[in-house]
């Protein structure tokens, strides 16, 4: 299974959803332009949001290929909600979706593969 982020590192309370472990566990991890983030590339990007946007709870799980776009639990939101952050943005200004749940996103980012060329 991928390398996700540890529970100690996770914000207090948040637990993966199981759609998103499944997800992961059947290997699900390019979806042109979109790729599951996992090991160092996942770390790194949690670090460097968690240092861009302090003001905010953000655990990302996806990036697009063709830009700076990441897709994350909103933790200060509820932790199902995925919000999909243009990273590097200036703090207020980062945020370019919203999505209920994980399975929204899931949807959204199949039809970005159909569409991706």
């Amino acid at each position: 299974m991928a390398e996700l982020l540890k529970a100690d590192i996770l914000p207090a309370g948040f637990e993966y959803p199981r759609e998103f472990l499944r997800v992961v566990e059947l290997g699900l991890s390019d979806l042109e332009p979109w790729l599951v983030l996992e090991g160092e590339q996942l770390h790194l990007r949690h670090q460097g949001l968690r240092e861009r946007f302090p003001g905010r709870s953000l655990v990302p799980f996806a990036c697009r290929q063709d830009n700076d776009d990441v897709a994350c639990w909103d933790v200060d939101g509820g932790d199902r909600r995925v919000v999909v952050v243009h990273d590097f943005a200036s703090p207020g200004w980062e945020q370019r979706a919203q999505f209920a749940e994980f399975k929204d996103w899931l949807r959204q980012a199949v039809e970005d593969l159909i569409a991706f060329e």
